[in-house]
């Protein structure tokens, strides 16, 4: 835990840049997750954000869950539940239209906090791009126009609960998976632990810090890089005790995005035979939807196969 990269976003304004953009590379090559600190987000605007979303869990989704576990029979579990996760969720779409007016059983005052939390996300992840772009050497504005498709990204909240579960063994609070989209932000609870994210062979701890922004990288962004930057196998598991909030916000490119490794990042050895797909990013999704607790490598392989019908021009910016 002490060495999981923090990222002290204050420091990218002084003297201390440099090194604080080394700490982010270094992260994004070797973990592929870092938390954020001094991001730019009020305290007093996700205490409130965390407070509303754990009221509206209990009031709305706590009971809904309860009954959830009696249908399927997940109470007395003897063996390992492998189909299933111990999550309560709802989604919240921000781009390239909103749903939030239409949510069921949100209050007023909560959607328009979501409306707000969203959009000091969405300029946080494209700031995030440009930090990535300096630091991998690509124009600033790349990721981003490279998202862009000709409707603009899409941007998305998951709120989840993860309730306590009496045989945390049996039943994990989220399998593991890497993320298919682009950079995903994380609020989540500071006093429940239960991330993990894969490093070397062991699963290592996510560590809860209050007013704290988990970052990872999806795995549009391991092929944009080349693999120079990788998404990283993570999950979630469910604890005995208290209810773990997480709020995770994924900001992905549209949906007629053409995804591919970037031009500058590919040497002359890797341009002839490139180790990642050319894709539509709507595409990856219809398979990842069916393979999303696999492992990545068969996705990219079997985009492969279809990169051949696809135009190079990355984006068409309408």
């Amino acid at each position: 835990m002490a060495n999981f990269p923090l990222i002290n976003m204050e420091k990218l304004n002084g003297e201390e840049r440099s090194a604080t953009m080394e700490l982010i590379k270094d992260a994004c090559e070797n973990w592929g997750f870092f938390e954020l600190l001094n991001h730019g987000i009020s305290h007093e605007l996700l205490d409130k954000v965390e407070k509303m979303t754990k009221e509206h869990y209990k009031k709305c989704m706590e009971q809904r869950f309860k009954d959830m576990v009696a249908a399927k029979a997940l109470e007395g579990l003897k063996a390992e539940v492998t189909d299933i996760d111990w999550e309560s969720t709802f989604f919240l779409r921000h781009l390239p239209t909103s749903n939030i007016s239409e949510v069921p059983d949100l209050e007023d005052e909560y959607r328009n906090l979501m409306k707000d939390f969203a959009g000091k996300l969405e300029k946080l992840a494209e700031e995030l791009l440009d930090l990535l772009c300096e630091n991998l050497g690509l124009e600033k504005g790349y990721l981003k126009k490279a998202f862009h498709g000709s409707k603009g990204p899409n941007f998305g909240t998951k709120v989840s609960n993860y309730p306590p579960c009496p045989t945390p063994d049996l039943i994990k609070g989220l399998r593991a998976h890497t993320d298919a989209g682009g950079i995903i932000l994380l609020f989540q609870d500071d006093k429940v632990s239960g991330l993990q994210l894969l490093k070397d062979g062991e699963w290592i701890d996510v560590p809860p810090m209050r007013h704290s922004i988990v970052i990872n990288l999806g795995d549009q962004i391991e092929v944009i890089t080349n693999g120079k930057y990788k998404s990283v196998m993570h999950r979630v598991i469910a604890q005995t005790d208290g209810t773990r909030m997480s709020i995770a916000s994924f900001y992905n490119p549209g949906n007629d995005a053409v995804i591919f490794p970037a031009l500058a990042l590919l040497t002359e050895a890797t341009e002839k035979e490139q180790s990642y797909p050319k894709f539509v990013f709507d595409d990856y999704m219809k398979l990842y939807a069916k393979l999303k607790f696999q492992a990545k490598e068969p996705r990219f392989e079997a985009m492969k196969g279809v990169e051949a019908n696809v135009s190079l021009d990355p984006v068409a910016t309408a």
